[in-house]
């Protein structure tokens, strides 16, 4: 079965009671809540907690890493930083969530500042299907509607997606590029950009169906990763 982790700063349900009341368990637990009722063994795990819950026995036993973050991008210590990418070099799939574009691991994954544009105004959002043969949009129709979300827009500082999977666009006129598909080492990785946190995304059932169909879409290949630096020949090489 699917190993799979949600991670959450889970600050804003701490202190914010409309994010409380919209995420009474976290957005981690509505999202873990979810993945277990689509039949994924899934796990949760917090900034707080020891080695913010992404512990090397946590890493081992992921094979898809599920990440929201908003706030405390910084307080994630290097440290984990880099054994979140080692994982995905090494075969563990990434979903990157809405303002988790900033995080200390997608930036590094990435290479670039991954910043953009954005409004808090209860904008509308229409995400377009631009690529229906894609298996992240099984089950789908043409486009999902958001009745209020949080804008982001263009331009959206990350390398050229390797899959562009979904176009957004907003109330107030702006586009998006809200569903993005990376490689990294053995790794794959997707970038969706809905889910701010006072809005009740995550308990959209097609924005559900996009998520469970990208952890599918991100499980490893089950291989090593390849073998890097000074190799000795297969075959003898004659000297003349």
């Amino acid at each position: 079965m699917l190993q799979v982790t949600v991670w959450n700063e889970n600050r804003h349900e701490k202190i914010n009671p409309v994010v409380a009341g919209i995420y009474p368990n976290g957005i981690h637990g509505a999202i873990a809540a979810f993945l277990d009722k689509a039949g994924v063994a899934v796990k949760t795990a917090t900034l707080d907690e020891p080695g913010h819950g992404l512990t090397d026995e946590v890493l081992r036993n992921t094979d898809v890493l599920v990440w929201w973050g908003h706030t405390a991008h910084e307080e994630v210590s290097d440290e984990t930083v880099q054994k979140v990418v080692t994982r995905v070099l090494d075969g563990m799939g990434l979903i990157v969530l809405h303002s988790g574009h900033f995080s200390k691991v997608f930036k590094k994954l990435m290479g670039t500042s991954c910043d953009l544009k954005w409004r808090e105004a209860d904008d509308r959002e229409r995400l377009w299907i631009v690529d229906p043969s894609h298996p992240i949009t099984a089950g789908l129709g043409e486009y999902i509607e958001l009745e209020k979300e949080e804008m982001y827009g263009e331009h959206f500082d990350v390398p050229a997606p390797e899959e562009l999977i979904f176009l957004s666009w907003f109330e107030g006129g702006e586009v998006f590029r809200s569903g993005c598909t990376y490689r990294r080492g053995n790794g794959r990785i997707f970038y969706f950009r809905p889910g701010h946190e006072t809005y009740p995304t995550y308990h959209n059932e097609e924005i559900q169906r996009v998520i469970f169909n990208a952890v599918k879409w991100a499980a490893p290949v089950k291989r090593a990763r390849p073998v890097y630096g000074n190799a000795q020949p297969l075959e003898k090489i004659s000297k003349k």
